[in-house]
């Protein structure tokens, strides 16, 4: 009986460590938030001032944004939207450019995670029920891209710009015109790599009726307003919280529950960490010294270690020179695999439809991403002269 008993504490033992693994595998850039978050608070003691290091509004705009989202995943209006757009090209090469448009102006109106969370799973039945699974990879990097460097156009379009939008109060005209011009290049970038690397070829889709619900469509889409209204600041943060929670109780409470709250997790963890290394005075000399040697470098250098959302809330704490430190966290999103959350999601996404093709998508992923970065950091250059 004892041994019996043994096996059983060894097996929930083993049950419970697995469990750990792949929570630690799914919510990589979260865990490490917050080792980080716990290990600098080691150095700085938690005290009043700690208060201080959270941005409640850009945590408040994030929710609200990503709840209305996964409200209208509910109802599919991405997938019918998007399904629209692809049946009406014919070729391979023009779908796979119509996904990346497509994800590209997602990730200008629902930031680039939910961009792809909701088009890459269209990208894949696109190719899948059309028998191209050999552009998966191919498809999967330039949705990614475009997610990337999609959303640097608009405050709400990146994690990131939210955050120096609200942190350095940028005037709208102003935010839109530094990022307009690696905006192009980005757009002109991808449609010239699908033209270079995907071959025309004939395209069917089977057809999938798919109707939405009228009054709940509209009813988002004024919430979704609302939310865009909050990111512009025309009225108070704090009435979003109250009225979009409030209608998606009545309406869609498993939209809340889907709310991708490792997320925001991972940003208050970040707030935490990156107040915590401003406090460090070793570390302050440092950052304050590079960022006014080469704000740019240094921002899009910090991305490829750190990813863009905490290089852009740690590096605000040493420059005011947001054009640099904007353009910087923006382009940043191109590069190693852990340069943006996004290209963490992309590469889950991936292997799990293709687990046998990690290998060769990880070195297809560093050809395009870093060819995409160097020339946008050299127009960025430019363009700061």
């Amino acid at each position: 009986m004892a041994t019996i008993a043994h096996k059983g504490h060894h097996a929930h033992f083993h049950h419970a460590i697995d469990l750990v693994l792949s929570f630690i595998k799914k919510n990589a850039v979260l865990c490490i938030a917050l080792l980080a978050a716990f290990v600098t608070s080691i150095i700085v003691p938690p005290d009043k001032a700690y208060l201080d290091y959270f941005d409640f509004k850009t945590l408040t705009c994030l929710f609200c944004v990503l709840a209305v989202v996964c409200a209208f995943k509910n109802i599919r209006f991405f997938f019918a939207l998007a399904q629209k757009i692809v049946r009406v090209f014919k070729t391979t090469r023009v779908s796979i450019l119509a996904l990346c448009y497509v994800t590209f102006i997602g990730s200008m109106l629902i930031a680039n995670d939910m961009a792809l969370l909701t088009f890459l799973p269209l990208g894949y039945f696109v190719l899948s029920s059309t028998g191209k699974n050999k552009y998966m990879a191919f498809t999967f990097i330039m949705q990614n891209i475009a997610a990337n460097l999609g959303g640097m156009l608009t405050p709400f379009g990146n994690p990131q710009n939210l955050y120096l939008y609200t942190k350095f109060h940028i005037p709208t005209g102003d935010f839109v015109l530094t990022m307009l011009p690696p905006f192009l290049i980005s757009v002109t970038l991808i449609t010239l790599s699908c033209f270079l690397f995907v071959k025309k070829e004939n395209l069917e889709i089977g057809e999938e009726k798919i109707s939405l619900p009228k009054a709940r469509t509209i009813i988002y889409g004024l919430l979704f307003a609302l939310s865009i209204i909050i990111v512009f600041r025309w009225i108070p943060y704090w009435t979003g919280l109250i009225i979009i929670p409030i209608a998606l109780l009545i309406m869609d409470r498993k939209a809340l529950a889907q709310v991708d709250y490792g997320l925001l997790f991972t940003f208050v963890a970040f707030f935490i960490f990156s107040g915590n290394m401003a406090r460090i005075s070793a570390i302050q000399n440092a950052f304050e010294y590079l960022m006014e040697k080469n704000a740019l470098l240094v921002s899009t250098a910090s991305c490829q270690v750190i990813s863009n959302v905490p290089s852009a809330i740690l590096l605000s704490q040493f420059t005011g020179d947001y054009h640099a430190l904007l353009l910087g966290v923006n382009i940043g999103g191109c590069g190693t695999l852990i340069s943006s959350l996004a290209s963490l999601i992309t590469f889950r996404e991936f292997t799990k439809h293709e687990p046998k093709g990690a290998k060769k998508y990880l070195l297809l992923f560093s050809a395009f991403n870093f060819a995409f970065l160097f020339i946008l950091l050299g127009a960025c250059a430019l363009l700061l002269l």
